[in-house]
């Protein structure tokens, strides 16, 4: 588990990935807290796309919540790291951001800081989502959490789209943010798309 890594002045990233239900944010909210009690100084950021329960929280299905700075894209978020001073970088739902989060993950690290992101690692489909396979192909550290599958109650790996009562067609847009009107986590056996 990632408390007990010493960390090194040289940075790091650290991805936390799962399904929907898999208490992404809330390990992100933990390890944030973590820092703070130790004085550090961290920027929090999530896509201004989610706002499921708040506009400016990072907030858990359980509805714990953590102020955050909502951005539109990854651009803002370096438009906010430069001229602060800051050793922790926080980014929730880093699935909803764009291909240049990579690049920022890694300058931050390369400056000494510590990242930490959560996302979905797979779409509704099963398949890697977007950014989130190059963040953990260069993070030093990777969690992947699980679900309980709302079917046969397995852990699930799997985020399940329910539309109207049956799971979504695999042409689908991709990104369609919800909560448990459009979202079941599932295990490999129980997840549907139709194509």
């Amino acid at each position: 588990m990632v408390d007990f890594i010493e960390y090194s002045k040289g940075g790091s990233i650290e991805v936390i990935v799962g399904p929907m239900y898999a208490g992404k944010s809330e390990e992100l909210m933990r390890r944030v807290n973590r820092c703070r009690i130790a004085n550090l100084k961290v920027l929090s950021f999530k896509p201004a796309i989610d706002n499921r329960y708040s506009t400016n929280h990072i907030t858990s299905h359980s509805g714990k919540q953590m102020e955050c700075i909502p951005v539109s894209s990854p651009e803002e978020i370096l438009g906010h790291l430069e001229n602060k001073d800051f050793d922790v970088l926080a980014i929730d739902e880093v699935q909803f951001l764009g291909e240049d989060i990579v690049k920022i993950c890694k300058d931050a690290a390369d400056m000494g800081k510590r990242v930490i992101c959560s996302g979905l690692d797979m779409d509704f489909r099963g398949e890697p989502f977007q950014v989130v396979p190059n963040l953990m192909a260069i993070a030093e550290y990777v969690t992947k959490l699980t679900a309980v599958c709302m079917k046969c109650k397995v852990p699930a790996t799997r985020t399940q789209r329910i539309v109207n009562g049956k799971p979504a067609k695999y042409d689908d847009p991709i990104i369609m943010v919800g909560a448990k009107e459009s979202y079941e986590a599932r295990c490999r056996a129980c997840h549907e798309v139709i194509k």
